[in-house]
């Protein structure tokens, strides 16, 4: 695939951006993309080794307070972390990647007390602890009001009970950031964020769920069972939970959008790669003109995502609601990386249909970006009442 030409880059990223760049892409293309077949054949990644080792380059805490162990960077060395993590060839990894540094640390950073951003955000950002964001239940997935897990407030003790599904990391997280009704009032004002440690007595992880796609990753079914933490857990005030995890989504759905065109420019990169040497009646098929002008249309629509990304770089360095953009950006992505692993794969014919295919992985893990952090129904609500009311 063409490579954009070098001042194009410069007019958002500096030396010191690619600099970043270069050395979150060597320790990928080391310590990650030679081991994903092994861990995806595990059905997990070793996350407490490989968390250590990105937490001492400090890769995950780039835009984190340097007095909790991060590098106190702009967006911009954000969206170059993003970028490269969408090199990683299988999106499992990259998704429990970004709940640790994009999901379940945001909360505790920005509305944490001095307690929990040292005990718990601290050792996150090191690469010490592993973290999960529990919201959805079995009955509450994008309907994130409609959840039933309890923190009953005893003295200075909450006693959680209920079960949270679909829990990226789940199998190995050390702590969760979990959002539980805290009261039987009704309205958005009844539920609170609490950092939930895992060796608590009560914590049960029932099940590892078997999934269609991003098989590196851990995902799981978790159990509370009269589970106590104490109330200084509590993330901010009691009652604002769900006001917290809004916000604290605009920073998951935005961590998807610079991994989706990557992925794609990715996938692209290698079907080219394929199509060249593919001889069908004698001819390469990169020579047929409908597969170039395919993937025409695909580079075109990747470019206009990562302008969109770009402009929302530029607002959130301005501090402006980003909200609508972001839910934009997030339900293109979700169209376009599906269709271009869906076009891909059959650019490789019968190949395309075996698992040990990196295209097949691809097109497996794409379909994750449609549902998690917000379905593609729900962007659209929320990009309607913004537009419509």
């Amino acid at each position: 695939m063409a490579v954009k030409s070098k001042s194009a880059t410069q007019i958002y990223f500096n030396k010191d951006h690619e600099m970043v760049r270069k050395s979150i892409r060597e320790f990928i293309d080391k310590e990650i993309n030679p081991y994903m077949d092994e861990w995806e054949e595990q059905g997990q990644s070793p996350l407490h080794k490989l968390f250590k080792k990105m937490g001492e380059l400090g890769f995950l805490g780039i835009r984190y307070d340097p007095a909790y162990g991060g590098q106190g960077l702009d967006y911009w060395y954000d969206t170059v972390f993003l970028e490269e993590l969408g090199r990683i060839h299988g999106s499992g990894l990259v998704v429990a990647i970004a709940v640790q540094t994009h999901m379940a640390t945001p909360a505790i950073a920005e509305f944490g007390s001095e307690y929990l951003k040292e005990t718990y955000l601290k050792p996150a950002i090191a690469g010490d602890m592993v973290a999960a964001i529990a919201v959805s239940e079995p009955d509450a997935g994008s309907d994130v009001a409609a959840i039933q897990t309890t923190a009953k407030r005893e003295n200075d003790t909450y006693v959680i009970n209920g079960s949270k599904t679909f829990i990226t990391n789940g199998t190995q997280a050390d702590f969760l950031t979990l959002l539980a009704r805290t009261s039987d009032d009704p309205g958005y004002h009844s539920f609170s964020l609490i950092v939930v440690p895992t060796h608590l007595n009560g914590f049960t992880v029932s099940r590892k769920l078997d999934k269609l796609g991003m098989h590196s990753s851990d995902t799981a079914e978790l159990f509370f069972d009269n589970l106590r933490v104490p109330v200084k857990n509590r993330i901010g005030k009691e009652g604002e939970g769900f006001i917290y995890q809004m916000q604290q989504f605009q920073h998951e759905r935005f961590s998807a959008i610079p991994m989706s065109y990557i992925s794609a420019e990715e996938m692209m990169a290698m079907t080219v790669e394929h199509i060249r040497k593919r001889i069908v009646f004698g001819k390469p098929l990169i020579a047929r003109q409908v597969l170039r002008h395919r993937l025409a249309d695909w580079q075109t629509e990747t470019e206009c995502l990562r302008q969109l990304t770009y402009h929302i770089v530029r607002m959130k360095e301005a501090g402006l609601d980003v909200t609508r953009e972001v839910s934009m950006a997030k339900l293109y992505a979700a169209g376009l990386l599906t269709r271009v692993a869906d076009g891909c794969l059959q650019m490789y014919g019968g190949l395309g249909f075996m698992n040990e295919m990196p295209i097949s992985r691809a097109y497996r893990d794409s379909r994750i970006i449609s549902i998690g952090g917000g379905t593609d129904e729900i962007m659209r609500e929320i990009i309607a009442k913004i537009e419509l009311g």
